[in-house]
């Protein structure tokens, strides 16, 4: 589906006509009809081949001529042409967290700033603070945002990797002299986020298979073009880079390509150990060079007296001693999900109503999922009433009839204040299926400060799961300064569930912490705060992140079934 890249197109069109100073209504009209095509619950591409887009709220015919070019030809007339108008790094400052398209218009036209490091300095020698709207707090926000960039850069999330590699990947199946074909690098371990693309294919016709690769319908630029490897660029500057290799030595350059650099060295030193000789393309006997095996990764793993290694494990946190002692967790698959325990509907501020949450879910092949609206405090969301709670209840109770064998869960996902204590009291948080808890607001505190808000929150009785626990968005927002050790320490005592929050700019524990968590025998959910029906199928990264943190079946709570987890919240 092309929906969130024709989307993204979109909302940038709308920044850079706020860079220009447009009339608010013109940016509106981009953004509404990026929202719509973001939370579409079908293709953009069948829309447009049934001639259906101005059935699309908020799209007339101009707007519509525009999604149908970007969407039958990969780009824009428009948007290439609003780029050339402005110069190019105002748009890359819209990535710096805290600097929205009216403030850059302001450092653009006041101080005529044009690039990253430009701002930098103003920023540093107190020139922005006194620029409408700005003050020595956002001043000291945005150099903050320029260092998270800084971190991030050339690195994409993994959900447009994800989305960008097996598109290639189905594009290359299409190919008959291809034999065998995977994705490899940080992307088949499913790391949060993606430098390049990385693919390995085997065949006996490299050159014929790298002139098939260069020519997919996404490259903007050919890096280069060799027999056994070949890179490319897509429209979007991301990089992939295909490897064609003999079938016999497919697996060995498999487990290479996939790393990571960490896990392959003490693969290396192992075999060396042993008496082998392993590299890309297969592994040898030491002395004599002779060739042992390299058709699958399975044989490598076997040969050096390891159980096989799954992907997401390979990063050199002790998947290899566990490997040697055949201790390694059978780690929780997609499969293994019954449920989605934190999704927003059109009560706060998700886009679907509850009965097409449902619908989607029996989709999924899900037993129950938790409606987990905000809390009253938080009015950016449209949090909830008592009085909008009790209407709640009663169309999920209604809905509930009709179905059978799936329940609908009356949660919430209530703010944790400051002090620690919850937006709801008790006397609100018992009418609840469960409680889900979060910070939305205040995240400048000190360690200490944080650490004991969240405990507090997790005190309360009500509490079940504490949702994306470090409160971070990836190249947007740092993660909270908190003591990691005592919140476990805290999840444990009180019974709390740790959640992995499944979307993408999250995936929050993330995989370092879960592995520690993990040790310290807490217990784990997996959401994807869905806020339309399309992020409901983020459950896959939730699940990777799972994965990459050695998790099992049984270390998460959403893998229960109905009846279980009506005897977990004493339904």
């Amino acid at each position: 589906m092309k929906n969130q890249l024709v989307a993204d197109v979109l909302y940038q069109v709308a920044d850079l006509l706020d860079i220009k100073g447009e009339i608010f209504f013109k940016t509106r009209a981009y953004r509404m009809a990026a929202q719509k095509i973001e939370t579409l619950n079908e293709d953009i591409e069948t829309v447009v081949k049934e001639n259906r887009l101005r059935e699309i709220p908020g799209v007339g015919e101009a707007l519509a001529k525009k999604i149908k070019e970007l969407v039958e030809t990969g780009r824009l007339e428009y948007f290439e042409k609003l780029k050339k108008e402005i110069p190019p790094e105002l748009l890359k400052m819209l990535d710096i967290s805290g600097l929205g398209p009216k403030k850059i218009a302001a450092v653009y036209n006041k101080l005529g700033i044009k690039t990253i490091e430009e701002l930098r300095k103003a920023a540093e020698e107190g020139k922005l603070r006194n620029l409408e709207g700005f003050g020595e707090i956002t001043e000291k926000n945005i150099l903050r945002g320029i260092r998270l960039m800084d971190k991030t850069s050339g690195r994409v999330l993994l959900n447009v990797a994800y989305h960008h590699g097996n598109k290639y990947i189905e594009y290359l199946k299409k190919h008959k002299k291809i034999k065998r074909l995977s994705l490899a690098g940080s992307l088949r371990r499913m790391k949060e986020t993606i430098g390049d693309i990385d693919i390995l294919a085997s065949s006996d016709e490299p050159d014929e298979i790298m002139d098939y690769f260069v020519k997919y319908y996404d490259v903007q630029r050919i890096l280069m073009k060799g027999s056994t490897k070949s890179s490319v660029v897509l429209n979007d500057e991301l990089q992939v880079d295909l490897r064609v290799v003999d079938d016999k030595s497919f697996g060995a350059a498999l487990q290479y390509f996939t790393g990571s650099k960490e896990h392959n060295v003490q693969m290396r030193n192992l075999a060396i150990k042993k008496g082998f000789k392993l590299n890309e393309y297969g592994l040898f006997k030491k002395n004599t060079d002779t060739f042992i095996t390299g058709r699958n990764e399975e044989e490598i793993y076997k040969k050096l007296g390891l159980a096989f290694i799954e992907p997401e494990l390979r990063e050199n946190r002790g998947e290899i001693e566990a490997a040697k002692e055949n201790k390694l967790p059978r780690l929780v698959k997609h499969d293994d999900i019954k449920g989605d325990l934190h999704v927003h509907s059109n009560y706060s501020d998700g886009f679907e109503t509850i009965e097409a949450i449902a619908e989607k879910s029996l989709r999924l092949g899900y037993q129950y999922v938790g409606i987990t609206d905000h809390s009253q405090s938080l009015r950016v969301a449209h949090g909830l009433s008592k009085e909008q709670i009790v209407k709640k209840k009663k169309e999920i109770e209604k809905i509930n009839k009709k179905l059978d064998n799936f329940r609908i869960l009356c949660g919430t996902e209530c703010d944790i204040k400051p002090d620690g204590t919850l937006d709801y009291d008790n006397s609100i948080l018992k009418m609840f299926d469960f409680v889900m808890i979060g910070i939305h607001t205040s995240f400048k505190m000190s360690r200490k400060e944080a650490t004991n808000r969240i405990i507090r929150g997790m005190e309360n009785r009500y509490v079940n799961i504490l949702a994306h626990p470090t409160c971070r968005l990836m190249m947007k927002r740092e993660p909270l300064d908190l003591d990691m050790e005592k919140i476990f320490e805290a999840a444990k005592e009180t019974n709390t569930y740790l959640e992995i929050n499944a979307f993408p700019d999250r995936l929050d524990l993330n995989d370092y912490y879960t592995k520690l968590a993990k040790e310290q025998k807490v217990k784990f959910t997996v959401g994807t705060d869905a806020h339309s029906l399309n992020h409901m199928d983020f459950m896959r990264y939730g699940v990777a992140t799972a994965r990459r943190g050695w998790l099992e079946k049984k270390d998460i709570l959403n893998t229960c079934t109905l009846k279980e987890i009506e005897r977990i919240f004493e339904l």
